[in-house]
């Protein structure tokens, strides 16, 4: 099968590889569309921090937010499975530790991460292994495209969860790129008042095409009182923003990631008594954000800008937009194409 395979920093081939058989316990899928993320491209650049701490080396298969059809299934796993529509957790526990029996297998300290960690081969491939104790059934009414923004939509899930907040209250978003705009709509589909905060003039005129209550940048932004504030960005100055900016015994989440270190003043967090929390994986979100794409209460597929095939991802992760590309920050693959 072909398969986009990371050889080193900014060096890709689309290689034909062996295909994937069914481990017991396991099944093969056909993918038909996968999500380039941030992490992708921090791969690319050689700066994901796994790839400094051992975790992940090169070769790499890269991938982890897909969905597709299965087409076999493994000793042990009901036939009932073939040709169901799905898509699948990134998070991979060793299913003994402390961690994973208490159901957080997202955190597990052994777990291996599909495309990301420990070399389990990603979805940027004509087809994917995956055990079927990972995979979440999608109902017909949550197209292709739906099922490859479940993964990020489940991230954005748990932020806005994180955030506790009520119908009519204020949050402030920091960074309006895809996870952002997602959590964006989560919460205003809970009835919260959103705004964005960010700095591109593209990501910010794509935002207020979303209908948000505030697109703003640093320089226009409002002093209201923001209930909670959601870091969603990769700039390190922006979690310390984000304490400043959220009002006293209220919370902050961070679910972005910067490339480098950054340091918050816990003298701040105290003395304001704040409530930080810190959202790794999409995991215990994955359900619940199917349920919402599904009842029609959530719909982010214009933030899809394009989808091209295995033979577009190098350019995409060098930052080339397709051409006819939508101004939506996401980009799909369908490795069909």
């Amino acid at each position: 099968m072909r398969a986009f395979v990371l050889t080193a920093p900014r060096h890709f081939e689309v290689q034909d590889v062996p295909p994937p058989v069914a481990a017991p316990g396991g099944v093969v899928i056909d993918v038909q569309r996968v999500g380039v993320c941030g992490t992708d491209v921090e791969f690319y650049t050689g700066e994901m921090q796994y790839l400094h701490e051992g975790h992940a080396r090169f070769p790499l298969r890269l991938g982890h937010e897909w969905m597709g059809t299965i087409a076999s299934v493994g000793e042990g796993v009901d036939r009932s499975w073939i040709g169901r529509r799905v898509t699948g957790d990134t998070m991979l526990g060793c299913g003994v530790c402390r961690r994973c029996l208490r159901g957080d297998q997202h955190v597990c300290e052994f777990r291996t991460e599909v495309g990301i960690r420990n070399g389990f081969p990603g979805a940027l491939a004509e087809q994917l292994a995956m055990p079927v104790s990972a995979l979440h059934a999608l109902p017909d009414s949550v197209d292709d495209v739906l099922g490859a923004l479940v993964e990020p939509g489940g991230n954005a899930l748990r932020s806005v969860w994180a955030a506790s907040l009520a119908a009519g209250d204020r949050l402030l978003v920091l960074g309006p790129g895809t996870i952002g705009l997602l959590v964006g709509l989560f919460a205003r589909s809970m009835g919260v008042e959103v705004h964005l905060l960010g700095r591109s003039p593209r990501s910010l005129e794509f935002a207020n095409t979303l209908g948000f209550d505030g697109v703003w940048s640093d320089s226009d932004l409002p002093a209201l009182p923001w209930d909670a504030v959601i870091d969603a960005s990769n700039a390190p100055s922006l979690p310390a923003r984000a304490l400043e900016l959220v009002e006293p015994s209220k919370r902050v989440v961070y679910v972005g990631l910067a490339g480098s270190q950054s340091l918050i003043d816990t003298r701040t967090l105290a003395l304001k008594d704040v409530t930080a929390v810190g959202i790794l994986s999409a995991s215990p979100g994955l359900a619940g954000t199917i349920e919402l794409y599904a009842s029609g209460a959530v719909d982010p597929r214009p933030l899809v800008a394009a989808t091209v095939g295995l033979d577009g991802v190098g350019a995409i992760l060098a930052s080339d937009r397709p051409d006819g590309a939508g101004d939506g920050p996401k980009l799909h693959v369908d490795p069909r194409l």
